[in-house]
């Protein structure tokens, strides 16, 4: 099953229009709150040098990036977690994402109406996870009760109802569940359940292209601060610029770029921001059919990896022929990596790397 982003947000700070640049899917967008409530989704290629390089060096007939499904989630308005608004939906669609990508608004403009009084930064990001932490405590209190409802506990593990008043403590804390410690038995007694509040976060703020090129804009240090102690990636893009990039042949591009003082698009470096923040790595698979990034989990082993490709590689596999990325980079071919002895032979428990180039041997 693929792992989804859902791209979240208070209404008009340009949700869909990230979604459209990630996916190139064209969902419709508006200056003013529609109310919508369906969701949009779409896939976005992680762009990779790697696979850039072995294309170049193999020529293949085909050229495969990794990709990420993208959720497009309706606009939250407050009051989400009793249900107001669009508030079932959007908690729905949340609840069904891995990771959530929250963009807030630092970019002021009176054609785009803000749905709050003015441009902060950190109270948008409180209205989310306020709606979130409501969520998850009616989550608990809804199970807490059917618990208890009876003569007799109805637990799906010894641990849940302890370990369900621990979470409770927290969240009236106001604090995630993201903060909360858990044992592996305490993990595995609320595995059943899907909390909002512990879903890994990435905060993109939408700037101007004054504030792009100035680096600056309201309440910068404060975000900075609060990201870095909630355990938030922090990413600064603006969506005029990249919508302006899309619009350029792709030989222009990089010149665009350079005039602004980058020198990657906002979007490429959200996009790959996605995929750390799956916890997700990419092995790569070269030769004149095709160069392709194989998307696992982190710490996968080579065989379970082999069957990402076939179920017969790993069911009849031998060895890894693997070279790392770097090491072929720096021989400059195959046979170079080869003769510095580069190349090398693992067994199926094998931890696979970010960037290893794998040939599986098998017998089926």
């Amino acid at each position: 099953m693929a792992l989804t982003c859902g791209i979240i947000g208070l209404p008009m700070v340009g949700k869909t229009t990230f979604f459209n640049l990630l996916t190139g899917a064209g969902a419709e967008t508006s200056a003013f709150f529609s109310g919508k409530t369906a969701t949009n989704t779409g896939h976005v290629y992680i762009p990779d040098e790697r696979v850039d390089y072995l294309a170049h060096m193999f020529k293949p007939k085909k050229t495969t990036y990794a990709q990420v499904e993208i959720i497009d989630i309706p606009g939250l308005a407050r009051g989400a977690a009793q249900g107001k608004g669009s508030g079932n939906e959007f908690l729905s669609a949340v609840r069904d994402a891995d990771l959530l990508a929250q963009i807030v608004r630092a970019f002021d403009n009176p054609d785009v109406l803000h749905t709050e009084e003015g441009i902060d930064i950190l109270r948008d990001i409180a209205t989310i996870e306020t709606e979130l932490l409501f969520a998850d405590l009616q989550l608990i209190e809804t199970r807490l009760s059917r618990i208890n409802a009876g003569s007799k506990k109805k637990l799906e593990h010894p641990l849940e109802e302890a370990t369900l008043k621990k979470c409770q403590e927290l969240l009236l804390e106001e604090k995630p569940l993201k903060l909360l410690e858990l044992n592996e038995e305490e993990s595995e007694a609320l595995r059943h359940i899907t909390f909002l509040t512990n879903k890994p976060m990435l905060i993109v703020v939408n700037v101007d292209e004054k504030q792009l090129a100035s680096g600056e804009y309201p309440q910068r240090a404060e975000v900075e601060a609060y990201c870095a102690a909630q355990g938030y990636e922090l990413l600064t893009v603006c969506a005029k610029s990249e919508e302006e990039i899309e619009q350029l042949p792709p030989e222009d591009r990089e010149l665009f770029l350079a005039e602004l003082g980058v020198t990657e698009s906002g979007v490429s470096r959200m996009a790959k921001a996605l995929y750390r923040q799956l916890g997700l790595i990419s092995f790569l698979t070269a030769g004149p059919d095709e160069v392709k990034a194989w998307t696992i989990r982190k710490g996968l082993n080579a065989r379970k990896a082999a069957g990402k490709i076939h179920s017969d590689i790993e069911c009849g596999f031998i060895r890894a022929e693997t070279v790392a990325f770097d090491d072929l980079a720096a021989a400059g071919s195959m046979a170079a990596a080869r003769e510095k002895g580069a190349f090398r032979l693992e067994g199926k428990e094998y931890i696979v790397a970010d960037g290893d180039i794998i040939n599986f041997r098998f017998n089926v």
